[in-house]
């Protein structure tokens, strides 16, 4: 089914993340197993072979989030196939997206997050994590993008630091002044700490504990030993940083352009989610102050 020489079009043109083309692999064997147990020519199908897959899908209890992002990879698989002259159509280029129900995503009130970082200690790994839990809030990077900073990715000048996002675009982010603080205490460390082996380990910014580069599912790990003596209860990843940036950012006042820039959203519609807080405000004032907002007794 080409699916190897289109996963390798999406890394070496592309420049899609492994973690990225490994998503579009697992959404394509889905679709090569439906393929097969049907015996269907992938070269020749229409729509309603497309829509009965993604009902397929459905029937098995996967959200429509999950489905929307398979019939994006099917649309892409299916351009690329037609750009190689495989085939001349798309069975799934006029398949709707179906409508997503608008979620709040799990983030941290300002007071959670200062508890968490307050958290870590002393010491090479203490002062580490204090820095990888402040540099997650303080820029609102992906966690693989996280993984992936190099000392050689920051501007000390500007506080500022060069990320590689989704699709290799790159975006600047900055530091806050804990982030700072937190970064001058680990550095020296760091040097000291980093395999000199290793060529990469060498530039890496944030280090395991066998002084190479770390790994986003090492952040994670993290992440979630902190959140556990914290005593919080909501389900709270790396992710969960990013959210509360975008949060407390547009909660305070940013204009959501911005925010949308430095989180690296192609749509300006992904970034609108992050305005609950905002508006959850918004309707608390209204509800105290205007004199109509609520019945009063003896109304």
């Amino acid at each position: 089914m080409k699916v190897d020489e289109y996963l390798e079009y999406l890394t070496r043109v592309r420049n899609y993340s492994d973690e990225t083309v490994r998503a579009y692999g697992d959404d394509l064997a889905k679709f090569s197993t439906y393929i097969r147990e049907e015996e269907l020519d992938y070269l020749n199908l229409d729509n309603s072979c497309a829509r009965r897959f993604i009902s397929s899908l459905s029937s098995s209890g996967l959200a429509k989030s999950s489905l929307n992002r398979i019939m994006s990879t099917m649309k892409g698989y299916y351009r690329f196939l037609i750009l190689q002259k495989y085939t001349e159509v798309s069975p799934f280029e006029n398949v709707r997206s179906l409508k997503n129900n608008r979620y709040l995503p799990d983030y941290m009130f300002e007071k959670e997050v200062e508890n968490i970082i307050g958290l870590a200690g002393a010491g090479f790994f203490g002062i580490r994590d204090r820095f990888i839990l402040e540099l997650l809030y303080s820029t609102g990077c992906r966690v693989s993008e996280t993984a992936s900073i190099s000392v050689s990715d920051i501007d000390f000048k500007d506080r500022s630091v060069r990320v590689s996002g989704k699709g290799g675009k790159e975006r600047i982010v900055y530091l806050g002044q804990g982030a700072i603080e937190s970064l001058a205490e680990y550095l020296p460390l760091r040097s000291i700490r980093a395999d000199k082996e290793d060529a990469d380990a060498i530039d890496a910014l944030l280090l395991n504990h066998r002084g190479r580069r770390i790994t986003p599912r090492g952040i994670a790990l993290i992440v979630d030993k902190y959140v556990r003596q914290s005593g919080i209860t909501k389900k709270i990843s790396p992710h969960s940083f990013r959210h509360s940036f975008a949060t407390h950012l547009i909660d305070h006042g940013a204009d959501i352009r911005v925010v949308q820039e430095m989180l690296g959203h192609e749509s300006l519609s992904t970034t609108q989610i992050y305005t609950h807080m905002g508006i959850d405000k918004l309707r608390d004032v209204y509800r105290r102050a205007h004199p109509h907002a609520e019945k009063r007794n003896g109304a």
